[in-house]
């Protein structure tokens, strides 16, 4: 069961954000790149109400796989963004730029280990939620679910480990469920403990949507 993870190989990913002085894209959702460094991105200004700015892009982009610019300084990662940037805003970013945007700031955030690399064959080495250890629980995008390494993967492997210790905690009766449970997702793991009595168990399936 637990020799199988190593199979799951980890790859380096870059999150890099840049602030402009000007309005890129109206585009109210996330966007694939044609760019063979970029992965995905989108203009935060539109798609979160935190960074909401009628004036003002902020994007976020996903540098995958990134493993010739991991470990390079954030300066050089900038550069490299906005080189490709280039090409899919050519009126406001580079030489050609008739209506030039400015950078205000930038933040790149390196994750050396993040989601897995997503091979054939692989998806018999993802473990279930229930390990073979007696109360010990796993949730997180790794996990056997529907999804790939995504947020959305993590969300529904917690929902599946709720599931889990919930048919468990049914199982015993009236014997309390004392346990751990280990959840992670793209690269950062929390391992929680739990006690709970078996009168708590319907709560612990509405958790899980049941």
């Amino acid at each position: 069961y637990f020799s199988r993870l190593d199979n799951l190989v980890g790859v380096p990913v870059i999150n890099v954000h840049i602030w402009f002085d000007r309005k890129l894209t109206d585009v109210d959702h996330l966007l694939f790149s044609r760019s063979p460094l970029l992965s995905v991105y989108a203009d935060m200004s539109n798609t979160c109400r935190e960074y909401e700015d009628d004036d003002r892009s902020m994007l976020e982009l996903v540098l995958a796989p990134a493993k010739d610019y991991i470990g390079r300084p954030d300066e050089e990662i900038v550069e490299a963004t906005l080189k490709e940037l280039e090409k899919l805003f050519p009126q406001h970013i580079g030489p050609n730029a008739t209506e030039p945007a400015n950078v205000r700031k930038s933040i790149v955030v390196q994750t050396p280990r993040s989601v897995y690399t997503t091979t054939k064959q692989l998806q018999p080495s993802r473990p279930t939620q229930k390990s073979p250890v007696p109360n010990f629980f796993l949730a997180g995008d790794y996990t056997m679910q529907m999804y790939l390494a995504s947020m959305e993967g993590a969300t529904l492997s917690g929902k599946l480990a709720a599931k889990a210790i919930a048919e468990e905690v049914d199982a015993r009766g009236t014997q309390a469920f004392k346990g751990g449970f280990v959840g992670s997702s793209s690269g950062a793991t929390e391992i929680m403990t739990a006690t709970v009595p078996a009168a708590s168990s319907s709560a612990a399936a509405a958790a899980s949507g049941r």
